[in-house]
Order: C-alpha cells, then sequence, then structure tokens
C-alpha cells in the first residue's frame, strides 16, 4: 500500500478519533448546568447535546478553513501528514489524559498547540504562519475573559430585574428555560469546536495533494459531524460533575445566564472564522456568573486547577507532538 495513502487514512481515522474524544469531552461543559439542576435528566441532556452538535456542525466551516491555513500552510508544509498524525495523537493523548482525571482542559488548545510542536519539529519555527497563529492564540485569551465579563453582566441584569420575585417559582421557571439554553449551547459547541477535525482533515488532503483548495469536502464535514455527535452520546460525566457542580453551587437562574454566555461568545467566534475553546469559555462564565452571584460561593482552589491546566495545555501538547514526530519519522 502507497505511504501517502496509508498515513492519510490514519489521519482521518486519528481526527475522527479526536472529534469522538472532544464530544465526550468538551460537551460535557454545555450540559453540565442543566443536569447539575436538575432541568434535564443526564440521558436526555446528553441525547439533545448529541443532536444539537451534528446540527451545528453540519451549518458553518469557517473556523475549519482558519484551522487548515491560518496555523501552517498546508501547500507549503515539510512532511505535512507525519506532522499532522504527530499533531493528531499528542492531542488525543491529553484529551483522555485530562478527561481521566476530570479537568475540563481545552481540546482546542491541545490540537492547535500540537500541530504547532509537530511542525516546528519538522521545519523549525519558520513553519510557523505567526499572523494567523497569534490571532488564534489572541482569540484563545481573550474569549474567556469576555466569558466572566458578560456573565458577570448577565447574573447581575437578573438579579435586579428579578429581585421582587418569587427565589422557588422564579428557579422553576428558569429550569424550563433551560433545556432551551442547553440545546443552543450545544447547537454553538458544534458550529465550533467539530470544525477542528474538518480542517485537520482538509489540511491532510492538502498536503498529500489530494484536495488543491481550502473548501470542506461534505463527506469531511457529515463524518467529523457524526463522530462529534456519537462521542456527546457517551457522555462525560467526570467533567460534568467538575463544571456542573465543584465551581459553584449551580441553581437554574445561574445555570441560565452562564448558558447564554457561553452561547453568545461561542458563535460570536464561529462567526469571525476563530476557533475557541468552549471549555473556557462555559468554565469562565460559570465563574462570571457565580462572583456576580456570590463570591465566597465560588470555589476557587476548582477554578485554580484548572487555569493551570489551561496554562500547560499549550506547551505540554506541542512538546507531546513533537517527540511524536520524530518517533513517526523514523518509522515512515
Amino acid at each position: 500500500m502507497d505511504v501517502v495513502f496509508l498515513v492519510t487514512v490514519l489521519i482521518v481515522i486519528g481526527a475522527l478519533a479526536f472529534d469522538f474524544i472532544n464530544g465526550f469531552h468538551d460537551t460535557a461543559n454545555a450540559i453540565a448546568t442543566s443536569v447539575s439542576t436538575k432541568a434535564l435528566k443526564p440521558r436526555h441532556a446528553i441525547l439533545l447535546a448529541a443532536i444539537m452538535n451534528f446540527v451545528g456542525a453540519m451549518t458553518f466551516t469557517g473556523v475549519a478553513k482558519t484551522i487548515t491555513k491560518d496555523i501552517v500552510d498546508p501547500f507549503t508544509l515539510e512532511n505535512g501528514s507525519i506532522v499532522i498524525l504527530a499533531a493528531l495523537i499528542a492531542a488525543i493523548f491529553w484529551n483522555l489524559l485530562t478527561w481521566y482525571y476530570g479537568i475540563p482542559s481545552s481540546s482546542s488548545h491541545a490540537i492547535i498547540g500540537s500541530i504547532a510542536g509537530a511542525a516546528i519539529a519538522a521545519s523549525g519555527f519558520s513553519a510557523l504562519n505567526y499572523s494567523g497563529f497569534l490571532k488564534i492564540l489572541q482569540a484563545l485569551i481573550i474569549s474567556p475573559l469576555l466569558a466572566f465579563g458578560i456573565g458577570f453582566i448577565i447574573y447581575s441584569i437578573f438579579k435586579v430585574v428579578f429581585r421582587n420575585n418569587n427565589l422557588a417559582k422564579t428557579n422553576r421557571n428558569f429550569r424550563y428555560f433551560q433545556v432551551a439554553t442547553a440545546a443552543l449551547q450545544s447547537f454553538t459547541h458544534g458550529t465550533n469546536d467539530a470544525q477542528k477535525a474538518m480542517g485537520i482533515i482538509t489540511m491532510a488532503l492538502i498536503a498529500n495533494n489530494y484536495l488543491t483548495t481550502n473548501d470542506i469536502p461534505l463527506w469531511v464535514q457529515f463524518s467529523c459531524a457524526l463522530a462529534m455527535g456519537l462521542g456527546t452520546s457517551i457522555g462525560g460525566w467526570k467533567i460534568i460533575k467538575t463544571v456542573g457542580g465543584n465551581i459553584m453551587k449551580i441553581r437554574p437562574v445561574n445555570g441560565v445566564a452562564a448558558d447564554l454566555t457561553g452561547a453568545l461568545i461561542i458563535f460570536g467566534a464561529t462567526y469571525i472564522h476563530l476557533p475557541v475553546s468552549t471549555t473556557h469559555v462555559i468554565s469562565s462564565s460559570i465563574l462570571g456568573v457565580g462572583t456576580a452571584h456570590r463570591v465566597k460561593g465560588v470555589k476557587w482552589t476548582t477554578a485554580q486547577r484548572m487555569i493551570i491546566t489551561w496554562v500547560i495545555t499549550l506547551p505540554i501538547s506541542a512538546t507531546v507532538a513533537a517527540i511524536s514526530y520524530f518517533i513517526l519519522n523514523a518509522i515512515f
């Protein structure tokens, strides 16, 4: 069998595996608040998230094109297929490791750091498309800060608007509304996260001369959407527990404010074709809501643990990808 074809097949399998893992790793964040407040039963929440992730993934391709061309240039990337395969191995390794320990780390940071690390190992720092790479990094840094601020503002507005309402009745009504916000957040998650695997497969097809443009083939879009939907159906219980209960005690009104914030930021990023970390955005929105609700009610030790994981994900995934590249390059 032709080596280029074999590696391409391995990349497609690896990218779909990454999307599947992303489904139960990151999508847990989208439904964590609705499960923790009992607005939705876990099985119903997961089914809803799986369907809405699939729909979202089939709706847009702008982020996929950004992944394809803005980190490295697939048309000139040296040993492109080996670089991409090494990046996938590193990203999958980090996702599974953090999932095992129930830490809501970023699949986006993992795959972006992995691509950069493998490309640097192959061709040095000149392999990076610095203008595009820095634009992506800015989006990854700014989006959680925006989520924290907007979450704080939205919940502060809720407190003013509903200050004279009966608390139990208000929470009961918001619990019904949470079904809609959970669906919306799952949809926006699909519009952004599933596209990362689409971009990786397209990058490999270009690098191996199976494509001449960065347009996303329909079969790539559908297979990635399906993989994420199936992954979501598995559920990520450890991460749901961390996000849904270990940051703050979430009531339905808190959950709606956090869900609306997360959906707004994620969809805004999708609209301007920028990949963001849905994990960072959703967790930061909960932190913002919790701070507006009661600062002492936020479990800052959990937040600190999450932030440390966020910071170390890029360099660790880049290092693992570089090591993987050298091993794969020796094999192939």
